[in-house]
């Protein structure tokens, strides 16, 4: 995935050398909060942005989350935050603002950095949102705020159909027959139509049945799940279970904590039938147009079936990341190889290539995975990498990075989102450059044995680890789980002295001269611009209105996904478990608003 490189503001962390300021040895955290949050509660609701600003830093950030903006926003500084302010207040109303005593109190992660973290409720016109604060201290005693975070949580008179609020009634004898209508849809069409049945598509269909709009998935593949089960055999998440929990239906306590792909897969699939989501597979689209009122007609072929037509309200791409594999390699000479070629995505077993010699292009995620595999089964594997990646074990690294946030004793995680969230990706460097540190040290004997024979390291963006580099371009890392010591021990060769120039008849040569025989080169290259996905299905253009997928804008936030992608009630969802957890509540909430007529204009970053 290309990407832009990025344009980091210059960003103080609020240390305490910094602020010039100590913390009292008789500090009352929940007195300070309570006196703070009464001034900022009055100056919002009484509409006074200066008010407001002046109980922040002025390097102070506020980020928002469709509550204020209806869109996902980052503003830096006080001159911006009360710009922000002064534009949306008396639009959006906010009112019946009430602190809450959970998770309130004085943390301090480092010596010389602390805050007291505080969490709120609160209205607007249409919406119920939820907010959290971090308080710093002063040189002159006072307490201000470093960062606001406030997110939609729900909209007024549509709360989510869960808990005390679902069907109390008892159903006999004709639930397999409704649940066998609804997911026809004979006699009325879906309000919403959901490409994709991975994590995302059927997290998004989850939300919003708990809305109360309908919607179908239509998948290609012939089970759910597919889009895990039919990658290759090794792969396994690198994340932590207590990270991936879905929505409605966390993991069990008895779920490993990396999942491997062949039980995630299962699990989708048991996912979709306890939550009763109308799936249709083996279904491709055949055509897709938009009318000049915004709605979608589609074509679509389940199987062997009659082709069925659709007319829709919102069309959402759940197709993941990348939307396409890059197809074409910037290597001459590839069409006069003798052996077999194919992209990482292609690959499905390490036995398929038994007895041959493989070389994998690539140094990072899948490009280890891969290589991992191959060595479990005996084949002679090389590893070229091309650039320097970012290493972290998962070992020592989701330690650091997730204490207190996502693990087994930590909030849930529905709470853990939102206290992640309120960490803003360019207020965060600090922070992440002092864990990219720790973790480095707890990693010094792995780092220096990948460094001893000659394996290309880097500490990320700006020192920030692997933070920066997934969000804005999605690779450049591998989080180990076990293959870095095998490249140490030599049992998985390694090319990083030369750039690859171009491929022969029997392998690959390089700028250096020297060159490296194979029966088979595996291309980890990355994936393509997710645009493409939209140009395949929708056509030119449709494609060509939407908007940058993925990469972080001069605020720091996600282009395109989860919001506006330029095309109107057009959306990609897209995501990791977590991600996909979280902001399929938000696309849903958009989607709900505009249904019932209560979606507000976006306030959006210029540049968009």
């Amino acid at each position: 995935m290309s990407s832009i490189p990025l344009q980091l503001p210059d960003a103080i962390l609020p240390t305490l050398s910094n602020l010039n300021a100590t913390l009292p040895p008789d500090l009352d955290a929940k007195q300070v909060a309570r006196d703070w949050f009464s001034v900022f509660s009055g100056a919002i609701e009484a509409k006074d942005a200066s008010a407001v600003a002046n109980l922040l830093l002025p390097d102070s950030f506020w980020r928002d989350f469709l509550a204020l903006t209806w869109d996902f926003r980052t503003f830096h500084g006080q001159d911006k935050i009360t710009q922000f302010l002064k534009d949306q207040l008396p639009v959006i109303k906010v009112r019946n603002i009430k602190l809450k005593d959970d998770y309130l109190g004085l943390q301090q992660p480092y010596p010389d950095f602390a805050w007291i973290n505080t969490m709120f409720d609160f209205e607007t016109d249409v919406g119920i949102g939820s907010g959290i604060v971090r308080l710093v201290p002063t040189h002159n005693g006072d307490w201000k705020a470093h960062v606001v975070f406030t997110n939609m949580e729900d909209l007024k008179g549509f709360p989510e159909k869960i808990g005390a609020l679902r069907n109390p009634l008892p159903n006999h004898g004709l639930w397999e027959q409704q649940r066998r209508k609804e997911a026809e849809f004979k006699d009325t069409d879906p309000t919403v139509l959901i490409i994709g049945a991975g994590q995302s598509g059927l997290e998004m269909a989850a939300r919003l049945k708990a809305l109360g709009v309908s919607a179908l998935i239509v998948e290609k593949n012939s089970r759910i799940g597919d889009n895990w089960r039919n990658r290759y055999e090794a792969l396994c998440l690198h994340d932590p279970v207590w990270y991936d929990h879905m929505p409605y239906m966390p993991f069990p306590s008895t779920w490993p904590v990396y999942s491997p792909s062949q039980k995630l897969a299962n699990w989708l699939e048991y996912y979709a039938e306890a939550l009763e989501l109308p799936v249709w597979l083996s279904t491709n689209i055949t055509s897709v147009s938009q009318d000049e009122n915004n709605k979608w007609h589609v074509k679509v072929k389940r199987g062997e079936e009659t082709e069925r037509a659709f007319t829709v309200n919102h069309l959402v791409f759940a197709t993941g990341l990348g939307g396409g594999v890059a197809k074409t390699y910037p290597y001459a000479g590839l069409d006069k190889f003798k052996g077999q070629y194919l992209h990482s995505t292609e690959h499905k077993r390490a036995l398929d290539h038994a007895g041959k010699k493989v070389v994998i292009v690539g140094a990072c995620t899948s490009a280890h995975d891969i290589a991992a595999d191959y060595h479990a089964h005996g084949i002679d594997v090389t590893m070229v990498q091309r650039g320097p990646t970012y290493i972290m074990s998962c070992k020592n690294g989701w330690d650091v990075l997730f204490k207190g946030l996502y693990s087994e004793d930590a909030p849930p995680a529905d709470i853990a989102d939102r206290l992640n969230a309120s960490f803003p990706h360019f207020m965060a460097v600090g922070i992440q450059q002092r864990k990219v540190k720790e973790i480095a040290e707890l990693d010094k004997e792995l780092l220096n044995g990948l460094r001893s024979v000659g394996f290309k390291l880097t500490d990320g963006i700006k020192g920030t680890g692997f933070a920066l580099l997934a969000w804005s371009k999605a690779g450049g890392y591998y989080l180990d789980t076990g293959t870095s010591q095998l490249i140490i021990d030599k049992k998985i060769k390694l090319k990083s002295d030369s750039m690859l120039s171009e491929v022969t008849e029997t392998g690959l040569k390089f700028e250096d001269g020297s060159e490296l025989p194979t029966d088979v080169i595996i291309f980890a290259t990355g994936l393509g611009d997710s645009r493409d996905v939209f140009r395949n299905v929708c056509g030119d253009e449709i494609a060509e209105k939407v908007k940058r997928i993925w990469g972080l804008n001069s605020e720091g936030e996600i282009y395109g996904a989860w919001r506006d992608v330029g095309v109107p009630n057009l959306w990609y969802m897209m995501g990791n478990l977590a991600l996909c957890r979280f902001h399929s509540k938000h696309v849903a909430l958009q989607i709900k608003a505009t249904e019932e007529g209560l979606f507000g204009r976006r306030y959006s970053a210029q540049e968009e």
